[in-house]
């Protein structure tokens, strides 16, 4: 019996449920995404605050990164801290620049999976980060559901790089983008509080 009470707690932090009588939980407003496209169809009006986001993609390098360059920067621009947990390739740093993301405020954490996992985690909990991109390759979803509350109980973005197999798992996601490579499009496939937009959006990376 003693594991309901931590159990329900962790579904409340990780604002899947909320208590009876008190309504739906109100939305707070999210970081602007950079594009108005998908501003417009996501019920915060940006990426979703204190929660995870997943970018499923079919291969890397589909302009993911560009994607999130205009959050970034505007993060970074504030002073808040962003961290990339064991990215698959070297950042090149330049590219960052000219993208508007402070490099001094830009950290990059190298790791095993393993080791990544414990660290995506604990640089989410911390307080001490503004958004964190980790590229988790596992179907467990109470490790993802580890990365929803630390996002939520450290107040930070969390961005979920994945391949676009696991769209098949159960995920704790706020939201879940897939690119579709044959229409060069990004297709929400989960919106956590708002409705799933029937077309892909065009983006421009």
């Amino acid at each position: 019996m003693a594991a309901i009470p931590q159990t329900l707690d962790a579904l409340l932090a990780g604002r899947t449920v909320w208590p009876a009588g008190r309504g739906a939980p109100q939305l707070d407003a999210g970081q602007p995404t950079g594009h108005a496209a998908l501003d417009a169809v996501l019920p915060s009006g940006g990426w979703p605050p204190r929660a995870l986001t997943e970018l499923l993609l079919p291969a890397e390098g589909v302009g993911e990164i560009s994607l999130l360059f205009p959050a970034l920067a505007r993060i970074t621009a504030a002073g808040g801290r962003v961290v990339l947990i064991a990215p698959p390739c070297i950042p090149y740093a330049p590219a960052w620049q000219a993208a508007g993301v402070r490099l001094d405020v830009l950290d990059v954490v190298e790791a095993t999976q393993d080791e990544a996992l414990w660290a995506f985690e604990q640089c989410l909990r911390s307080g001490a980060c503004a958004a964190v991109l980790g590229w988790p390759d596992t179907g467990d979803a109470r490790l993802m559901r580890r990365l929803q509350v630390a996002a939520d109980s450290g107040d930070c973005h969390a961005f979920a790089i994945r391949d676009r197999l696991h769209a098949a798992n159960p995920s704790p996601a706020a939201l879940r983008m897939e690119f579709l490579p044959e229409v060069q499009a990004w297709q929400v496939r989960k919106c956590r509080g708002g409705r799933i937009p029937s077309q892909p959006l065009r983006l421009a990376g």
